[in-house]
């Protein structure tokens, strides 16, 4: 009997309050937004912000901009990663 198979958005699900990177933009994400909010939104990706929550399966994620305006966005698992806390980088092994 094969093990059973654990889809990644699930075996891997980041907990609320830990922080994620946005890989990417999601298609149409600014779509309509004004200037300051494009301009804030596109300096996230692939910097290390908050997770807030989940909703109806997106990912609620917070960041707070320079003069204090707190914003969430609303995006799908497949444009975030987790980041990895701790995690040494790799050496070479001595022989």
């Amino acid at each position: 009997m094969a093990p059973k198979k654990t889809a990644r958005s699930r075996k891997f699900q980041p907990k609320p309050g830990s922080k994620v990177v946005l890989v990417k933009l999601p298609p149409g994400l600014l779509d309509g937004l004004p200037k300051e909010d494009q301009k804030a939104i596109s300096a996230l990706v692939g910097v290390p912000i908050k997770l807030s929550g989940y909703d109806g399966g997106r990912l609620e994620l917070e960041f707070v901009e320079d003069n204090g305006t707190i914003h969430f966005i609303y995006v799908d698992r497949q444009y975030v990663d987790t980041t990895q806390r701790g995690q040494r980088k790799p050496t070479k092994r001595r022989k």
